[in-house]
């Protein structure tokens, strides 16, 4: 396993900084988004030529890049397609789905050129409060043909180019927890294209046990986000765990922590990591509102560093 950085913490950094400052605190590998508008990356123009730039910058600081992210523009492939996403993209819903498809690919188009083989993402869903089942009782399942029809086109051309998109589970995502990650398996008929990018804390988010999730789905996960939470005992009573409003906000119940600070086992879900057979790159994904970017990452760091698993368990010797 290697220790990896998601960027958006070092957006305050031209990106040769930012390299070096990942670099310097240790991370091996780093996350690099492609979303329009992201510092770092210029999608179009990378695949216009300047992808050997940024293959050279990133060894030059001797990094690897553990996966590209194509989150904010994948949101739109299922939606939902009003004002909510007009911040990504205005039009109409096909316009939004049809630019978050091409999206998508060329963001696989790029992880080929560079060797990388994974492209982390969401794909949105068309109504996500439909997971209650009033007023619209079958309202979720409903959803399910339309995730097949776009998606299957998208991850055809993924899998030609080697790469796998590493699907996120996450609040107004059509897969958001076990089940329904488990559910779009089955949706796409075990596409080898379909994977996932692990992050503990939306699922701890959802209300389950991370571990659950790597236990039936580690064959199928190819990143993971290093992101810890933190169920607020003194404000959940109140607030519960899915509170509205600035993530900042002193008096919610749920928040997002860097590793060591919440209430994950980190040594525990990295020997779940390490039985199905996982050896990739540990993201360290920065939301903490309680720390400042750097010692966040820093601290993140700092705590998963000398419990990876570097090296494949061995037959027993006792």
């Amino acid at each position: 396993m290697k220790l990896s950085v998601c960027a958006q913490a070092l957006y305050h950094l031209p990106l040769h900084e930012a390299l070096a400052t990942a670099k310097a605190i240790g991370f091996e590998a780093i996350e690099l988004p492609v979303h329009r508008g992201n510092p770092f990356v210029d999608l179009d123009g990378a695949l216009a030529g300047g992808w050997r730039d940024l293959a050279a910058a990133v060894r030059e600081h001797g990094l690897e890049i553990s996966a590209f992210s194509v989150h904010q523009e994948g949101q739109l492939l299922l939606g939902p397609h009003g004002v909510e996403t007009d911040g990504v993209m205005r039009g109409e819903p096909e316009e939004k789905a049809a630019f978050a498809a091409r999206r998508m690919i060329q963001a696989a188009r790029l992880a080929a050129l560079l060797e990388v083989d994974v492209v982390c993402g969401f794909t949105g869903c068309a109504a996500w409060p439909r997971f209650f089942p009033w007023p619209m009782p079958d309202g979720y399942a409903e959803m399910a043909p339309s995730f097949r029809a776009r998606l299957l086109p998208v991850l055809d051309v993924y899998a030609e180019l080697g790469v796998r998109f590493a699907h996120e589970c996450h609040p107004n995502q059509f897969a958001y927890n076990l089940e329904t990650a488990l559910w779009s398996v089955e949706i796409l008929e075990g596409h080898p294209a379909w994977a996932f990018n692990f992050d503990p804390a939306n699922l701890l988010l959802a209300g389950m046990a991370p571990a659950h999730f790597v236990r039936e789905l580690g064959d199928r996960i190819v990143h993971v986000h290093a992101k810890d939470g933190e169920r607020v005992a003194h404000n959940i009573g109140r607030s519960g765990l899915l509170a509205h409003g600035d993530w900042r906000r002193p008096d919610r119940g749920f928040r997002f922590r860097v590793p060591g600070w919440g209430e994950l086992s980190w040594r525990g879900l990295i020997t779940e990591l390490q039985i199905a057979g996982y050896r990739g790159a540990l993201a360290v994904e920065h939301e903490d509102p309680t720390m400042s970017r750097l010692e966040g990452l820093r601290q993140g760091a700092a705590h998963l560093r000398p419990i990876l698993l570097r090296e494949p368990p061995e037959d027993p010797w006792w």
